[in-house]
């Protein structure tokens, strides 16, 4: 470690605040960042709640300067499950904040480098998230906007930083945002969706509560046929794992924006949307004490969300190219708009550039691209050859 720096791991109370308030200090002056519960931060460090600790490990440090000033922070981990997805065993670099001064970013990686190669680790992933990819994963590169909930919000400077040091872009995060209504969807996609629906054997229906339990198991098949085996590195996931999410989600839950396809009552399909939670989190500062929940639900009550935010989207690969995706976007704009549905604007996030189709489809409703997030990946032997995400 250079002598000007010291670097210090995060495992006691004080190590544990100053990783959660370096940021708030760093983007103080910055109107679009927007501080995250601090408790759904310190969930992805605690082993009693995230599963990743099940078949990974995670280790997280701050930068001190000569004066015992923090200066950066970062997290070091490995996925045991899928580090052997690629042709290097890989490992992942995130929650990356830091000045601006090159020298303390280098230290920073340098640091997860060396803790990766220690474990037998070839490369590294960043900035990513230890758990689920629609959170905390890819560095914001362009779109000035604010982050939706879950989504990180990074200084212009970061860019630099990685691509410097030798990350390369693994792949493009592309957030697409759409005033949406029914009049917002091209003839193309009406067209596809009533002639799917003219066919008996496939169906549309959106999240029911009463149901809820076959809504769940009917995720996780699609999930796993639709995710895991069409894209290296996704892992699976169990019916206790979506139950744990969906119970997470339940507050801000909307029935309205969950969608599902089904081919003679088998599930084939999902489109996932969630209410934008940072609507309200820019109000209540990442502290959901008495007083922070009293603004919560003030806001949520009288203060009506207007953004949501596609989560994620998902076919079976034999009903691909069907018109699935048409047909649940059509029947959200037919029967998601009425007088108790508060939202006005959508944005799709987390549309790699791997998927071309997806980024086709969102032409056709009337979405452009509102924001772009980097994942980098650095090669440790860079006489290797370096290979961008394969397109689906």
């Amino acid at each position: 470690m250079n002598k000007r720096f010291n670097i210090i791991e995060v495992k006691d109370k004080p190590s544990r605040k100053e990783f959660i308030e370096f940021p708030v200090t760093l983007y103080k002056k910055d109107s679009n960042w927007i501080r995250p519960f601090d408790f759904e931060i310190e969930n992805i460090f605690d082993a009693n709640v995230n599963k990743m600790f099940q078949h990974g490990e995670c280790t997280r440090w701050i930068l001190t300067n000569k004066d015992n000033e923090t200066i950066g922070r970062v997290a070091a981990f490995i996925d045991y499950k899928t580090k052997d997805a690629n042709d290097q065993a890989t490992g992942g670099l995130g929650f990356f904040e830091c000045i601006d001064n090159k020298e303390a970013a280098f230290a920073l990686f340098d640091h997860c480098k060396q803790w990766l190669k220690e474990r037998q680790i070839e490369a590294m992933d960043g900035p990513i998230n230890f758990g689920e990819r629609h959170q905390w994963w890819g560095l914001h590169v362009d779109g000035d906007h604010k982050p939706v909930y879950n989504m990180p919000y990074h200084k212009k400077y970061y860019r630099a930083f990685f691509e410097d040091y030798g990350f390369q872009i693994y792949f493009k995060q592309f957030t697409y945002k759409t005033i949406f209504s029914p009049d917002s969807l091209s003839d193309i996609i009406k067209w596809k969706a009533k002639r799917l629906k003219a066919n008996p054997d496939y169906t549309v229906s959106h999240f029911s509560s009463k149901n809820a339990e076959k809504f769940i198991q009917d995720f996780v098949y699609i999930y796993n046929e639709a995710w895991v085996k069409e894209i290296p590195g996704i892992e699976g996931i169990s019916t206790s794992q979506t139950k744990t999410l969906f119970d997470s989600l339940k507050p801000i839950i909307h029935e309205k924006l969950l969608w599902f396809a089904y081919h003679k009552n088998q599930p084939i399909g999902f489109f996932i949307m969630i209410q934008d939670l940072n609507e309200y989190l820019q109000k209540i500062n990442g502290r959901i004490n008495v007083y922070g929940k009293l603004k919560f639900l003030y806001y949520k009550y009288f203060q009506k969300n207007k953004n949501a935010i596609g989560l994620i989207f998902g076919v079976v690969p034999e009903f691909q190219k069907r018109g699935i995706e048409a047909a649940m976007i059509y029947e959200f704009s037919q029967k998601g708009f009425d007088s108790r549905f508060p939202f006005k604007t959508l944005e799709m996030n987390w549309i790699g550039d791997f998927n071309p189709r997806m980024s086709h489809l969102m032409k056709h409703i009337g979405a452009k691209v509102y924001k772009t997030h980097h994942t980098y990946r650095k090669l440790f032997d860079e006489t290797k050859e370096f290979k961008r995400s394969k397109i689906i």
